[in-house]
């Protein structure tokens, strides 16, 4: 049913993001087109234009029949030589010594290279037959069907047509039609989760009981933007779960440490998002790549941190906020902070503003007290703080909080072979550092790493902290079978800070006995010393590109080095400034 759509906008700040939603679409090669609340209610007649001051039309929209299409789907495959056994339980997954895996079933075994999870309901259940707590939520969802609307038989019979689906963002709604009557969904902030922790096997995808007090103020802005419903009654409120990741993206991808695993979870949209899924994980399988940019649904953004109380903390706050703005640097709060370093409480008391990478908390930029970031799509209130920070480090010397980045220790007797193939760079000599890209097989770019070689005591690499898993993921299936190569992820077991500007030398000679003239720690070097009381691994190289220091320390010392840095950066200005 290709009807096309209407997306809504009551505010002038909803307007201005539907503006993006059109410039991504011409990115894309989808034709969206901004129009008049005026015109949205020539197209969608049930809507009132004084309610909204913009609109968004897309000629493509539409819904289906999802039995209809899923039985498609299922002939199709069958067509290509696939097996499709319906009503076959899975009770078990074994990893076989020849790495296959056994799939033993309620009608039997099968073995197989690849397996799937694409449990939906049950996907935290077929994750722990191999060991695995995938962070995923099933929230109950309620929507309405009314009565045949008199409206809606006018407009089938005037055009010959449904009418058309509408998106109310600030609402909270969507609607289609339904037959002779109309379809309203909300995403309410009073929401509620189903079965937190494990989903019943007997459970048949009936429907929950409805509560349409949680929903019923979403249902009062509804009957104000489409007074249409005003006038007509509810014939049934339909009620029932699906599942979401904590950040309401899915959960796709091969699972670090079980090769021949993978995931295909957390959903939501499942006819909008199962056609790229099933794409990416094909290519994926077959040619070892998914063919294009999946980051963001990529399982590997997740770590042990996401726990099943951090899962229904972020689900239940990306749920409320489904069709909410988050704008340009705005950070969400709920289940924070869960990591912290232990300069925490010393830079919140500086006015250091929070952002989150990997689960750890990260200063993003320090507020003066009594300012606060305003959130827009014009430059916020961090802007001007920002530029002070940035001054700061141009013009002297300033101090950021670093251990978010990715830590890794490889040793081993062939460690600097497999480092030499591994990446795209010339080894460094012991004492030294070079800039490390990682490539795949045909050349694209997949890290970018810091890599220092430690002499006696092997190597270190640094990079992107969020990628860890995704590259320890990498890293492992490139591993020699003979244990003559180990990686670490050494991760809370070491800590950063990072000292910038002109400056930052005589901060560091203030700080510490060891040599750190131009002459004997030139750039690029790498070496141990002590800054204050505390021993540290201390880098001559810094990310702002100015002359700098990143000096990597035991979490038990951060705090030690982090005074004795302010300390001996007083006289000589220092500040702080974020990431």
């Amino acid at each position: 049913h290709l009807t096309g759509g209407v997306l809504l906008a009551a505010t002038e700040a909803r307007l201005d993001w539907l503006r993006g939603v059109v410039a991504k679409g011409r990115y894309l090669g989808i034709e969206l087109e901004e129009i008049s609340p005026n015109e949205a209610a020539e197209l969608m007649p049930l809507l009132d234009p004084k309610q909204f001051v913009g609109a968004v039309r897309n000629k493509e929209d539409g819904h289906l029949d999802p039995s209809g299409v899923t039985h498609a789907y299922a002939k199709a495959a069958r067509k290509l030589g696939a097996e499709v056994e319906r009503f076959t339980k899975v009770e078990d997954i074994v990893r076989r010594p020849d790495g296959l895996w056994r799939v033993i079933t309620n009608k039997g075994e099968v073995v197989a290279e690849h397996v799937v999870n694409a449990g939906g309901l049950w996907a935290r259940e077929v994750g722990r037959m191999v060991g695995l707590e995938l962070p995923v939520l099933a929230m109950e969802h309620m929507y309405l069907i009314t009565e045949d609307m008199p409206e809606v038989a006018a407009w089938n019979a005037k055009t010959g047509t449904e009418i058309i689906h509408a998106v109310d963002f600030d609402g909270e709604l969507y609607l289609r039609q339904e037959r002779g009557g109309m379809l309203m969904g909300t995403y309410e902030k009073a929401n509620k989760p189903w079965s937190e922790y494990q989903t019943p096997w007997n459970f048949g995808h009936e429907l929950l009981e409805p509560d349409i007090d949680r929903i019923a103020p979403s249902l009062e802005v509804g009957f104000r933007h489409f007074p249409a419903f005003q006038n007509t009654g509810i014939k049934q409120i339909i009620n029932g779960p699906f599942t979401f990741a904590p950040d309401g993206n899915p959960l796709v991808g091969p699972v670090r440490g079980l090769p021949g695993f993978w995931v295909a979870c957390g959903v939501m949209a499942g006819f909008s998002q199962g056609g790229g899924v099933g794409l990416a994980l094909s290519n994926w399988m077959i040619e070892g790549d998914p063919g294009a940019d999946i980051w963001a649904m990529d399982v590997a953004r997740y770590g042990d941190w996401a726990t099943m109380a951090y899962t229904n903390t972020k689900v239940r706050e990306n749920y409320s906020r489904r069709f909410s703005i988050r704008f340009p640097n705005e950070e969400l709060p709920a289940g924070r902070p869960l990591k912290t370093t232990p300069v925490y409480d010393l830079l919140s008391a500086k006015g250091a503003q929070w952002g989150v990478a990997y689960g750890l908390e990260v200063p993003l930029w320090y507020a003066p007290e009594g300012v606060k970031d305003e959130f827009s799509w014009r430059r916020s209130s961090d802007f001007t703080q920002v530029a002070k920070e940035v001054a700061t480090v141009r013009d002297g010397v300033g101090l950021s909080e670093i251990s978010s980045f990715a830590k890794y220790k490889v040793t081993g007797e062939r460690a600097a072979a497999w480092l030499d193939r591994m990446l795209a760079c010339k080894l460094p000599k012991p004492g030294r550092m070079t800039l490390a890209p990682m490539l795949k097989q045909d050349g694209r770019l997949i890290g970018d790493f810091t890599l220092a070689n430690l002499g006696e005591d092997g190597w270190f690499l640094a990079g992107s902290g969020i990628a860890e898993q995704y590259h320890m993921r990498w890293f492992e299936k490139h591993l020699p079978d003979d244990g003559s190569v180990r990686i670490e992820a050494l991760g809370a077991k070491l800590t950063g800070l990072s000292i910038a500007g002109p400056k930052a030398r005589d901060v560091l000679a203030k700080a510490t006995r060891s040599d750190v003239s131009n002459a004997a720690f030139s750039f690029m070097a790498i070496g141990r010393m002590d800054i204050g009381m505390a021993p540290c691994l201390v880098g001559r190289v810094s990310y702002t590109g100015d002359l700098g220091y990143e000096i990597w320390v035991a979490p038990e010392y951060q705090r030690a080095a982090y005074q004795a840095l302010m300390a001996a950066g007083e006289e000589f200005g220092i500040g702080l400034f974020g990431s």
